[in-house]
């Protein structure tokens, strides 16, 4: 294994680890991480795809855990779910991008660690709140599939905070919903991508990214659901946060 490849994968273990103690796929991180190697040469069709089938990988894994670990409502993540697959396979379909656009988007990130930092220990009460009515989740989960087709991620980056903000998740349950929504967005997305003739995948990177992030996926996932409090995943929530809102600053600079 070339070392620069071995320095990439080990990069992966570790952002795919961070991800998945959220229950995050961790497209964001693993996009900012081939941007920054000779695969930043890569169209954006590409580097999307790869990503969604590495999120298909953690995003399982994480899923998992924390369904095995009791955190899981499959009424909450079916009420978001129902609009956000077929948002994402028409979003699979689209190539967009734009300074503003990431400059936006990392403004919203950005604000949603910083209110998930201010927020009180209540929501870290294993409570689970009534469910929000569908003309509310439907917008949202539409929303959410559109912008996870576009840009290449799972959508849990938009969707967790909102669970955790709104009060209608605690953070463990937040992440296991959003484990398996980034999951079958991710799925929506490749679906898009091949109906629409752009699907791209190499072999012989994935392999080795596979591997990779499968490692820390499970090792992340695992410690999240078992083993972090809830006060300690909404921190580590934050910090994907900020990860991700730092990944599109980068990319807006000239």
């Amino acid at each position: 294994m070339a070392p620069e490849t071995l320095i990439l994968c080990l990069a992966l273990f570790l952002v795919a680890a961070l991800y998945s103690s959220v229950g995050h796929g961790g497209a964001s991180g693993y996009l900012a991480i081939l941007s920054l190697t000779t695969y930043a040469s890569m169209n954006s069709s590409w580097l999307k795809q790869h990503a969604w089938v590495l999120n298909l990988i953690v995003a399982g894994l994480a899923f998992f855990h924390y369904q095995k670990a009791g955190f899981h409502r499959p009424k909450l993540s079916l009420i978001f779910i129902v609009a956000s697959i077929p948002a994402a396979f028409f979003g699979g379909t689209l190539s967009v991008d734009g300074a503003m656009y990431d400059t936006l988007l990392s403004l919203a990130l950005l604000l949603a660690a910083f209110r998930l930092a201010r927020t009180d220990r209540n929501t870290e009460a294993p409570i689970e709140r009534p469910l929000p009515p569908l003309q509310t989740t439907v917008p949202i989960g539409a929303s959410i599939g559109v912008l996870s087709g576009m840009i290449g991620v799972g959508g849990g980056i938009f969707l967790s905070p909102i669970l955790v903000l709104k009060r209608w998740a605690t953070p463990k349950a937040a992440a296991a919903t959003a484990a398996l929504f980034i999951w079958v967005n991710s799925a929506a997305g490749l679906a898009g991508a091949h109906l629409s003739g752009q699907l791209a995948l190499s072999a012989d990177p994935l392999l080795f990214f596979v591997t990779a992030v499968a490692c820390g996926g499970f090792v992340g996932s695992k410690y999240g659901a078992e083993k972090a409090p809830q006060a300690t995943v909404r921190w580590l929530l934050i910090s994907v946060l900020l990860l991700a809102t730092t990944k599109l600053v980068f990319e807006a600079l000239p």
